[in-house]
Order: structure tokens, then sequence, then C-alpha cells
């Protein structure tokens, strides 16, 4: 599956509610979500099951769930190594864990990415200075279905 497709896939997803712990295109879906259902649609099935999480999951810990998860199930990739249709990790505030995610989906002078967003429904955002400076990881979808 190339990143464009990966890309195509997310776009369909664009105008679905905001719900946290959903991932049904059209219905509701939070940003771990979106992931796990463009997982679905362009692997198979999903490699593992999610528990349930707050909102505010990890934090108390300070533990790097997210990130953990990202590096067991999909590729790392450099920073500068940007591609459409990859996962980019993202750290909200500083000295917070990193707990949200999008997928590239532009690239250029006017790079965009497709995400949840709490109170919003999934759109496809610039990546603007302070998203792009809130980015810690990004990743690939491996090859093959899972």
């Amino acid at each position: 599956m190339s990143g464009a497709q990966i890309v195509e896939v997310a776009r369909a997803w664009i105008g679905t509610p905001y719900v946290h712990q959903a991932s049904v295109r059209g219905a509701g879906t939070d940003c771990l979500g979106l992931l796990r259902g463009i997982w679905r649609e362009v692997l198979g099935h999903e490699p593992a099951p999610v528990p349930a999480y707050t909102p505010d999951w990890s934090e108390p810990q300070h533990a790097e769930q997210l990130w953990a998860a990202a590096e067991r199930y999909l590729v790392p990739r450099l920073l500068e190594q940007a591609a459409p249709g990859d996962v980019l990790l993202f750290r909200m505030r500083s000295q917070s864990v990193a707990k949200h995610l999008g997928i590239a989906a532009s690239l250029g002078p006017s790079p965009t990415f497709i995400h949840a967003y709490s109170g919003h429904a999934v759109l496809e955002s610039p990546l603007s200075a302070p998203w792009r400076r809130r980015i810690v990881a990004r990743f690939a979808f491996p090859e093959g279905v899972s």
C-alpha cells in the first residue's frame, strides 16, 4: 500500500465526528481510532485489541504507551524522512506524554495532515509550525497483511 493510498483512505474519514474510543468511519472516531480504522482498511485485522482508555491515559504514570505501541506495530522513520501516509506522533505539551497522532497528507511548502481532534470532526489541517514542533516521532505502515 503506497503512502498516497493511505492518504486517500484517511481522507475518506474526513467529517467523521470526534468520539472518544470510537473507530467507525462516518459515525465516530478519536485519533487512535482513525489510525485503527485506516489499518483495518489497508492491512486487515488489527494486530492487538485496544483496552479502554481515558482522555488522560498514561499521563499519571508518565508512560509513553502510545509511542511504545507505535514502535511495536509500525515502522519507525527518521523525523526528516517525511512521506505522505506517515503516522505522526505528537506531544501536545512539553513534559507530557505523546498522545495525539495524525497521518501526513501533503508535503512541500504547504504541508497538511489528517487527524481526529477533540471538539472537531476528522479534518485535514495545515502542518503549521506549532504542529510541526510537537512532532516527536514518525512511522510508516508495515508492508503486507496483519
